[in-house]
């Protein structure tokens, strides 16, 4: 007896944080974070959009991530645990610095404190706080290493350095340094340094905390209602700006990579026997409504349903803060469906060399090929106007699934090669 099923996709939603509007964060850096009061300032913008923020931090003059890897009091908050996210900010100038140094003296220590982090706390994620050029360049070290010489070169450096540490280390990245760049460029009467031509101005402060809101709350700060000491103008300019480069870009600074995304194929068996195959990524727990009053919370479970019919079948796949949803609606069918009457029609079934596929629809689908564990395949596929052709011929003999998806629907279909 041939088994087919029908999955028809009604819902994707993907979900952030449940209306998580409190978070408490660490900041560990230096006078960059403490100049201004940085995290006070995102603490009052968090406030004026009715969200809050519980902060820490320890930023002695002039450290590094190395002096954070031993300081007693960093590591103490590190180890306290809790934190929703962890803040790295690395000494102005030593991520611009060569290759070589930039191996030996800021990417280990990076690392090391991402680690401490994640097992102090699985579910704190970190950020690196990506600084900027000095307004002209780095005087002190452009003799030895000319690239630094002026903003441009330093800025470009940093920006390197701080995107690669995110990306080896699965964290995110607070942009202050790109927000800074694009209001330089747009905003040149704009002053975001102090004399001293390093340090943030009080608006050069508001900038970098308008890209911890974005990145950390993930909300739009063009709706934040706190000006701090700038002018009502300026400030809604650096607003403006944030929202272009960090909140129109959250992936671009991997906010949101690492989220739990759900995912899932209803395989068929005997009767109104289905097999949910599990291919959700980020996730650490799992919820399942069967859409007929059961559920359950295994990684791959199997329903049998009391009688056919249309099941709506939802995945919760979460994990600390985050999760996602998948809603499919799922037909159970004691006798399977006949494929010629959904106008599409696979043949031979068992298939020996080749799978024809003939759809007689105006509805145009890519196809996917699974294996019965739920691995995608690779098979030759060769479209002539509504037939597709896949080669079988070099594929190992078992059940197969052909997944037949748009942006709107899925079809799956069993079949057998012999």
């Amino acid at each position: 007896m041939r088994y087919a099923l029908t999955l028809f996709l009604t819902l994707l939603f993907t979900g952030g944080l449940f209306a998580q509007d409190t978070l408490r964060v660490l900041f560990l850096g230096n006078s960059y974070t403490y100049v201004n009061n940085l995290p006070q300032i995102v603490a009052d913008m968090a406030r004026s959009t009715g969200d809050s923020l519980i902060f820490a931090s320890n930023t002695p003059g002039g450290y590094t991530l190395e002096g954070h890897s031993t300081n007693a009091t960093s590591l103490s908050l590190i180890a306290q645990g809790g934190w929703n996210y962890v803040v790295l900010q690395e000494q102005s100038q030593l991520p611009s610095f060569t290759d070589s140094e930039v191996q030996s003296m800021v990417f280990p220590y990076a690392r090391k404190l991402d680690s401490l982090i994640n097992v102090a706390d699985t579910c704190t994620e970190t950020v690196f706080y990506m600084t900027w050029g000095r307004k002209n360049g780095d005087a002190t070290n452009c003799a030895v290493w000319p690239p630094v010489c002026t903003y441009e070169g330093m800025d470009s450096l940093l920006y390197l350095r701080y995107m690669t540490m995110a990306q080896d280390n699965h964290a995110i990245v607070s942009p202050a340094g790109a927000l800074w760049h694009y209001l330089r460029d747009n905003y040149p009467t704009l002053e975001l340094y102090q004399a001293d031509e390093s340090h943030p101005s009080e608006a050069g402060s508001y900038a970098t905390a308008c890209a911890f809101y974005s990145v950390m709350y993930r909300k739009d700060p063009r709706l934040i209602a706190f000006d701090f000491t700038l002018s009502a103008v300026d400030a809604q300019n650096i607003r403006q700006a944030a929202g272009l480069i960090v909140y129109d870009s959250l992936m671009k600074w991997h906010v949101g990579e690492y989220d739990p995304a759900a995912d899932f194929v209803a395989v068929p068996a005997q009767g109104n026997t289905i097999s949910f195959v599990n291919s959700s990524v980020n996730a650490c727990k799992y919820f399942w409504d069967f859409g007929d009053g059961q559920s359950s919370d295994e990684e791959n479970p199997v329903h049998v349903y009391a009688s056919g019919g249309n099941y709506p079948v939802s995945l919760i796949a979460s994990c600390c803060t985050t999760a996602d949803t998948m809603i499919v609606n799922v037909t159970a069918s004691q006798t399977g469906i006949e494929i010629e009457n959904s106008g599409i029609r696979l043949y031979p079934d068992p298939v020996a060399d080749f799978l024809i596929i003939e759809n007689r629809t105006d509805i145009r689908y890519e196809v996917r090929i699974l294996n019965d564990l739920g691995q995608e395949l690779s098979l030759p596929v060769q479209r002539n106007g509504y037939q597709t052709t896949i080669g079988f011929g070099n594929a190992q003999s078992g059940i197969y699934f052909i997944v037949l998806e748009n942006d709107r629907d899925r079809r799956l279909f069993r079949v057998l090669h012999q």
